[in-house]
């Protein structure tokens, strides 16, 4: 700020220059002023050391050292500069000033070189005094030499009073010199001061500034060319704002609508654009009651957005009677609210309550594909001009509202042929192990062969066995399901085969088996893993005859039926280690089918979630969610599912049920599969078994080893849960 001004860099070029010029001229000063005083000095050393040592040579051949001594402390106090006086002869030292003695060091210092004649020396001692040191010879030398020294401090003091009488001249000078500049610059800058704060006045917006002419120089000059400058500058704006006006209104509709296309082109999804298209008329008409109206390619299909909501007919009436009432309508059309010619439910009921509608039609290359409705309330302020602006853009984006629309049927197509594609018999999935697993079973679906289906709790056993049974001959007789697992040994082959009344305690009447209620249809065996050695030989006979007796009874019975089972357990296995038959495995496992884990088919999450999230969201009347945010996709392709397609099942029931906005948020999915820790990812060095068994220990060890909450937990049957801990061995005694 301080060298921003002219005055300021004025005066200080003047300060600088007189401060310079001072500091020249008193250093040239003072060196001479020192060249003299040290003249002086010497002189003054030559003649007292003369006129001492004729003062002295009587005293010194008449030995009368007293007298000496006076003479000496006489002189050193007649002289100030006069620092020490002390005669010496042959080494000894006759009289001196010093009251401690003389200085060894000084005695030996200087040494008379020229016999007869005074010489001069400067010299120091300890402290960094300097002295003018003289020999002087009193008589030749023959009475002795006289030194004395005389002090460069005294003379140092009057160069540096020199010094300071100098800087205050120089001060004096630099007042003057400022006082006088100043006054000077005052009279020439103020011109140019009241010429910048014009100018500054003029950038802030002012427009009548002038400033005071005075004189005929140059600056006088300046000033007149800059209050002309002003003048004409002043006819100039009036004219450019009054041209800026007009172009700021003709300009309006292309800027606002240029924006408004540039910030849609980038937008690929209809509801993207639909909703961009409907804030921005908002905001141009402040107004809220508008409808953005668009048919498909065919016109079978009508999509209605508007600021609260977007919604699509398929009925073929109502889209009938927005075609009929467009139909013809070329421009932007006005019509009271009492001949209202679009009514609910194409659009909102409260446009009943309007004073009158606005119609904007929309054409893509001379046909019709959409109209914008605005409902004008009571106190709607928008006019017509801005509605003709609305119209100008929506005509102009209709390439690019054309182009969302027929990717909108795209995705729409694209998603009927996936979900098509991906269900068979009720069973969700396109992976390439399930694609093969759906060709086997319309090849085995039409034979009687008896079917082993292996795979993973939860992986979706008994809809493969649903799927064959519906596909075969036997489609419209009973499917009947058993789960080996949920009865002991001892009920087992009474639910199997039926029992006779008496055949045990509490056997009070007659019971018909599961393969006699099957007769002519099929029974699916689940868990048939868990089956009890007794009843394993009665299930050999009937696949090998199809009879049996009930239990209790004597009577043989025949039935027709095909048997499917299903089990979570390595069969083989279970063979080898004694605990199943080995003729009753090779007589199950002449159609084998083994079913992937759902981590091994993760393509098939996104279409299981989807599913399952379309019906539960039916089901809990939640159909405003509109589906998974990215976020919780991604948890639940991240997750390992060691329950399988049922996990995932129950996770989404749980997803949805908890769901409290239009998305299903990761906050809604179970911990389980929210916390890294409880999830295994991808990658993991560790078997998924290994993941199974710690999945189960944390889980049972969460719950206090309450089997029946960790089945819940983990969305798997009791049953399922148990034969899991006696496949892998784990009870409370061995989980540490």
């Amino acid at each position: 700020m301080l060298f921003n001004t002219l005055k300021s860099k004025l005066l200080v070029f003047v300060s600088i220059l007189v401060i310079g010029s001072g500091l020249l001229i008193s250093f040239l000063v003072t060196q001479s002023y020192n060249k003299s005083l040290r003249q002086v000095m010497t002189d003054q050393a030559d003649n007292l050391g003369h006129a001492i040592a004729l003062e002295a040579a009587d005293k010194v051949l008449t030995n009368d050292l007293i007298a000496l001594h006076r003479l000496l402390e006489h002189h050193i106090r007649s002289y100030p500069a006069v620092a020490y006086l002390f005669i010496s002869k042959e080494d000894q030292v006759l009289a001196h000033t010093f009251e401690k003695g003389v200085p060894k060091d000084l005695a030996g210092a200087h040494k008379n070189t020229s016999g007869e004649k005074p010489d001069f020396k400067q010299i120091t001692d300890t402290g960094g005094k300097g002295y003018l040191d003289v020999t002087w010879p009193i008589l030749a030398g023959k009475a002795g030499v006289l030194r004395l020294g005389f002090s460069e401090a005294y003379y140092k003091k009057q160069v540096a009073w020199l010094w300071v009488e100098m800087a205050a001249i120089t001060a004096v000078i630099l007042l003057l010199a400022l006082t006088g500049a100043l006054l000077f610059l005052r009279r020439i800058t103020s011109p140019l001061t009241a010429l910048a704060r014009a100018t500054e006045r003029i950038d802030t917006g002012e427009s009548e500034v002038r400033v005071p002419v005075k004189g005929q120089d140059e600056v006088a000059q300046l000033a007149l060319s800059f209050n002309n400058m002003v003048a004409h500058l002043e006819t100039y704006t009036h004219k450019l704002e009054e041209q800026a006006m007009d172009l700021e209104r003709a300009h309006h509709q292309t800027r606002t609508s240029c924006g408004i296309l540039r910030e849609i082109g980038s937008l690929r999804n209809l509801d993207e654009i639909g909703s961009l298209l409907v804030k921005r008329s908002q905001d141009i008409l402040k107004c809220n009651h508008l409808v953005l109206l668009i048919f498909n390619t065919n016109q079978d299909l009508l999509f209605a957005l508007s600021p609260n909501e977007n919604r699509d007919f398929k009925k073929n009436e109502i889209i009938q009677t927005a075609l009929a009432s467009l139909e013809g309508l070329k421009k932007v059309t006005f019509v009271n609210n009492k001949k209202a010619i679009l009514k609910a439910p194409l659009v909102p009921k409260h446009f009943e309550a309007a004073n009158r509608q606005a119609i904007i039609p929309l054409y893509n290359n001379e046909r019709l594909f959409g109209a914008m409705v605005i409902a004008c309330p009571g106190a709607c302020q928008c006019d017509g001009k801005e509605i003709e602006l609305i119209g100008l853009i929506l005509n102009l984006a209709a390439g690019v509202i054309k182009r969302a629309v027929v990717q909108e049927e795209e995705t729409l197509a694209l998603k009927d042929r996936i979900e098509n594609t991906s269900e068979f018999s009720g069973i969700i999935g396109k992976d390439p192990k399930m694609q093969v697993i759906y060709k086997f079973i319309e090849d085995i679906a039409p034979t009687d062969a008896t079917v082993l289906i292996q795979g993973e709790s939860g992986t979706g056993k008994e809809l493969i066995a649903r799927a064959i049974h519906q596909r075969s001959a036997r489609k419209g007789t009973p499917f009947v399901v058993i789960n080996c697992s949920a009865y002991p040994a001892t009920l087992l082959e009474s639910e199997l085969f039926g029992h006779e009344k008496g055949a045990f305690t509490g056997a009070i009447r007659q019971k018909f088996g599961r393969f006699e209620q099957a007769d002519s249809g099929t029974v699916f065996l689940d868990e048939i893993g868990e089956i009890a050695p007794s009843a394993q030989i009665k299930l050999l006979r009937v696949l090998q005859t199809q009879q049996f007796e009930r239990l209790g009874g004597e009577k043989t019975l025949s039935v027709d039926v095909r048997v499917i089972s299903a089990t979570n357990k390595d069969l083989l296995q279970e063979v080898k280690n004694g605990t199943f038959r080995e003729d009753l495995f090779y007589r199950l496992n002449v159609i084998p089918i083994n079913l992937p884990v759902l981590s091994n088919r993760r393509n098939d999450i996104t279409l299981l979630a989807n599913h399952f999230f379309r019906r539960f969201a039916k089901e809990q009347g939640k159909e405003e969610i509109k589906g998974f945010s990215s976020g919780a996709m991604r948890c639940l392709l991240d997750y390992s599912w060691p329950g399988n397609v049922r996990e995932l099942e129950n996770s989404i029931e749980h997803a949805v049920v908890l769901a409290k906005n239009n998305r299903i948020e990761v906050s809604d999915l179970p911990s389980a599969i929210r916390s890294p820790s409880s999830s295994p990812r991808l990658g993991s060095p560790v078997t998924i078994v290994e993941n199974e068994k710690t999945l189960l220990r944390e889980v049972l060890e969460q719950c206090g080893w309450n089997k029946k909450l960790a089945a819940q937990r983990l969305g798997i049957s009791r049953s399922t849960l148990y034969g899991k801990l006696k496949k892998h061995r784990i009870n409370s005694h061995t989980i540490h």
